[in-house]
């Protein structure tokens, strides 16, 4: 993909804006699919941070956390994604197992690019569910987001 690291501190502050959206939208439901989707698009994030940085990771791809939670996780993975985009070599790969046990290398700017696009996938599931709850979804478009001036 071959992304800088300013492009991709901008579609990290898309991310996080969208992801606070969504919590905000949340907030006003019940849908638990629409939660675990949420939970799971914070999950996967940590997963992802904790790939690139050969740790552990702090939650499971699927975890099972309340939106007060997520709210707490979306503190904190922010200000690690900033850092970390700040110090990366964006042509590094990383080596990684996946929840399926294969292991595969990728660049780290396609790893952090997919961390982004997976969000905003699940963010659409998370629409379409509440949709078909007759409740109205958080608008989180990315272009939205930067018309409206919010990155």
């Amino acid at each position: 993909m071959y992304c800088t690291a300013v492009d991709l501190v901008r579609l990290f502050q898309y991310d996080d804006w969208a992801n606070r959206e969504e919590l905000r939208r949340l907030r006003e439901s019940s849908n638990p699919q629409a939660l675990r989707l949420f939970a799971h698009i914070i999950g996967t994030e940590w997963v992802w941070y904790a790939r690139l940085r050969s740790e552990p990771p702090r939650e499971a791809v699927w975890p099972e956390i309340s939106l007060d939670g997520c709210e707490q996780s979306l503190d904190l993975i922010g200000s690690f994604w900033a850092e970390f985009i700040a110090g990366a070599d964006m042509n590094a790969t990383v080596s990684y197992t996946n929840s399926k046990g294969e292991s595969h290398t990728s660049r780290v700017d396609d790893v952090l690019a997919h961390v982004v696009l997976h969000g905003a996938y699940h963010r659409g599931q998370i629409a379409t569910v509440l949709r078909q709850g007759g409740e109205e979804p958080a608008y989180t478009d990315y272009i939205h987001c930067t018309r409206e001036g919010f990155i």
